[in-house]
């Protein structure tokens, strides 16, 4: 896998130039993975095309190996992307940058297992079939949680899985368990039980969020708009921390949410209570944007290198982060 992604990076960033003034010039695709979240409302309600001018095109990707290879390529500029496909994506060199957490991830990604697979404790995992999106920030917390509990990658089966996949293999009973993120993990959780949670691998030190990440040239050439579509997405997020027990089964939102994720409405609201979304008056500070997520990433990096899912550091992974447009977008 390692081999593949890095060759289609590789191909993908000798074009670079050309793909943003393609993009200028085109449709702006705009890269995420479905989850029910706040700013699938706003997106239903097209406030980002008002905010920015672009005309968007939303692409729905299941791995964040997908996106790298779609920023790389240039097919897409800018996107929703896990911690950890970032980490990796950083590492190889792929000219992008992280101007915005997503979410910060909890019980939205966990690891749910069958009721008669005889799994009550991780080290039970031991001869197990587990499926997980590989290079995910799903994966990453797996391995963080095998790492904790002392388990080696050898004495259990993972077997990489997108979502669909890994509900399909579910139903089949082809596997004993599934570290997925909404809202496959509800649909597995109905004939299942969680045995930890992405909330669980953080405090054991290995914490996953999602970004929002743009190609640094396309960036740098359409400043306004970053910085529009930057505030668009904090006031989407405001909306439901300013009253999350609005946002019920039979709201506008929820409905809207539903509709584009295609979730039920009734599971909406608990879904989008295992994110947590950051204020951009939070995101600009130390902890975070200010230094905080470039650490977290060369953290990652540093853990997936140790476990061989990637054979190189990148030498600054500030680099690939940026405060600008959260910054520009208080200010206005």
């Amino acid at each position: 896998m390692k081999t593949t992604l890095a060759s289609i990076l590789v191909a993908g960033m000798t074009a670079s130039a050309a793909f943003v003034a393609s993009a200028q010039a085109e449709t702006v695709i705009i890269g995420h993975f479905g989850n029910p979240t706040p700013d699938q409302y706003a997106a239903a309600e097209k406030k980002f095309e008002s905010a920015t001018g672009w005309d968007i095109e939303w692409r729905k990707f299941a791995a964040g190996t997908d996106v790298i290879a779609a920023m790389a390529s240039g097919d897409v500029v800018l996107s929703d992307l896990g911690s950890s496909p970032l980490a990796i994506a950083a590492s190889q060199g792929v000219p992008i940058e992280m101007f915005m957490f997503a979410m910060i991830i909890g019980d939205a990604e966990s690891l749910i297992v069958r009721e008669d697979a005889g799994i009550e404790t991780i080290e039970d995992l031991k001869g197990k079939r587990i499926a997980v999106p590989v290079g995910s920030t799903a994966h990453f917390s797996l391995m963080g949680a095998l790492q904790h509990s002392g388990i080696g990658e050898n004495e259990l089966t993972i077997i990489s899985m997108p979502p669909d996949q890994i509900a399909a293999a579910w139903e089949q009973d082809a596997i004993d368990g599934g570290f997925i993120w909404q809202p496959v993990q509800s649909k597995i959780l109905q004939t299942g039980k969680r045995l930890i949670s992405a909330n669980q691998t953080a405090d054991w030190g290995f914490p996953t969020f999602d970004a929002w990440v743009v190609n640094k040239e396309f960036a740098a050439a359409n400043k306004d708009a970053m910085v529009a579509f930057t505030k668009a997405m904090n006031e989407a997020n405001e909306a439901y921390l300013k009253d999350p027990s609005a946002w019920t089964p039979d709201s506008a939102a929820v409905k809207a949410i539903a509709e584009r994720t295609g979730a039920a409405p009734d599971q909406v609201p608990e879904i989008i209570e295992g994110f947590t979304y950051l204020p951009l008056s939070e995101q600009v500070s130390e902890k975070w944007l200010g230094g905080g997520a470039a650490a977290a990433l060369k953290a990652t990096a540093e853990f997936l290198k140790e476990a061989g899912r990637i054979d190189q550091l990148a030498d600054d992974y500030s680099d690939y982060v940026t405060d600008a447009f959260a910054k520009a977008a208080l200010n206005e």
